[in-house]
C-alpha cells in the first residue's frame, strides 16, 4: 500500500483493519531523515501492510503525547487498530522487516 501521512485529526482513521506501522518524525531529526528512505521503501515491499507517517509538530502534539512518544523516530504497531507494540530509535532495512514479518505472524 501506498505511503500515508497523518496528522492529530486524521490519525485514528489511518489505523485501519490488518496491520499498520506509524512512523513519529520529524523534519530536524537526524535520524529521522536517515530512517525515512528505510520506512518507505520497506513499505514498497510490504504491500499487505499500512505504512504511515505522522510529523511532530506545533500542530500536531495531541497524537505523540497520547502514546507518550519522547524520542523519535518512533515506530508504533497497531493490529486491527490496537496498539501492540512500540520501538524507538534508528532501524537498518533488515531489522524493520524482520520485525514487520514478526508482527504479522503473531
Amino acid at each position: 500500500m501506498a505511503l500515508k501521512h497523518a496528522n492529530d485529526e486524521t490519525f485514528d482513521s489511518m489505523l485501519s483493519d490488518g496491520l499498520t506501522l506509524v512512523d513519529f518524525w520529524a523534519t530536524w531529526c537526524g535520524p529521522c531523515q536517515m530512517f525515512g528512505p528505510i520506512f518507505e521503501s520497506v513499505s514498497e515491499a510490504e504491500k499487505d501492510v499500512n505504512f504511515v507517517k505522522f510529523e511532530i509538530d506545533d500542530t500536531n502534539r495531541r497524537t505523540p503525547a497520547r502514546f507518550g512518544i519522547r524520542s523519535i523516530p518512533s515506530v508504533l504497531a497497531f493490529k486491527n487498530g490496537e496498539l501492540k507494540e512500540a520501538r524507538s530509535g534508528l532501524m537498518d532495512e533488515e531489522t524493520l522487516t524482520k520485525w514487520v514479518n514478526e508482527l504479522k505472524a503473531s
